[in-house]
């Protein structure tokens, strides 16, 4: 389907909105809840579907703008397929995290869109310094999804970032104590030098005192010395 053949933004928005209703599944919410994929007017649309949906419909820019603001987390996910990342001002990208209340919605809005704007980097210290759960968050989801998908960057810039997992390693909720385990991770397995850097930290992490900081450090050490091993 080709935009040309609806131009309006109220219509295109009314056809994604019809889309997603198509492919709701109501009888998988209470089990999409077991895995805290939490957020009012769920419609527990696969994620393969939300990718073939964001073929059919995208880019659209401004659809993915009217999507986001609609609270639906599904239509979340799809405004993050729908994006163009190069468009994508800070202010919107500020404004996206600041309603984000899902992992799902804040790990696919990362990997499918922001790690492609050219203000990505800029904004892992900047999110990832702020408190809110979701912001915080999204600054490490975007780091590890930088660290397997930025081939080009180089390993000083990584390096870099690493005092960023110190310094929120200490949060104990759970969708930020996550992330920043998975962005330690992600850095590590880059390539030798950086695993040494990440598996340094991991094990700084685990002589700290609080219970999150040492989960994070051993996690990390299980994965890293194992890769250690492998290669």
């Amino acid at each position: 389907m080709k935009r040309s053949l609806y131009p309006e933004l109220s219509s295109r928005l009314h056809m994604a909105q019809a889309a997603l209703q198509a492919h709701a599944r109501p009888e998988q919410l209470a089990a999409m809840r077991g895995f805290a994929m939490s957020g009012d007017n769920r419609l527990g649309v696969a994620v393969p579907v939300l990718r073939q949906l964001g073929r059919q419909f995208g880019p659209d820019h401004e659809l993915a703008l009217a999507l986001w603001d609609s609270d639906v987390p599904d239509a979340r996910i799809l405004a993050s397929l729908l994006a163009e990342p190069a468009r994508l001002s800070r202010a919107e990208m500020d404004h996206w995290v600041a309603g984000m209340q899902a992992w799902d919605v804040c790990d696919q809005a990362c990997l499918n869109a922001f790690r492609r704007s050219p203000l990505a980097w800029e904004l892992v210290p900047a999110w990832a310094a702020q408190q809110p759960e979701f912001v915080r968050r999204a600054g490490f989801a975007l780091l590890a999804v930088l660290a397997v998908h930025d081939k080009q960057r180089g390993d000083a810039d990584f390096l870099d970032r690493l005092p960023l997992i110190a310094a929120a390693a200490d949060d104990e909720r759970n969708f930020v104590k996550k992330a920043v385990n998975w962005a330690l991770r992600q850095i590590g397995k880059r390539n030798a030098v950086l695993r040494e850097a990440a598996i340094d930290t991991a094990g700084a992490l685990c002589e700290r005192p609080e219970a999150s900081s040492r989960w994070i450090g051993r996690d990390a050490l299980r994965e890293l010395r194992g890769k250690a091993r492998q290669g």
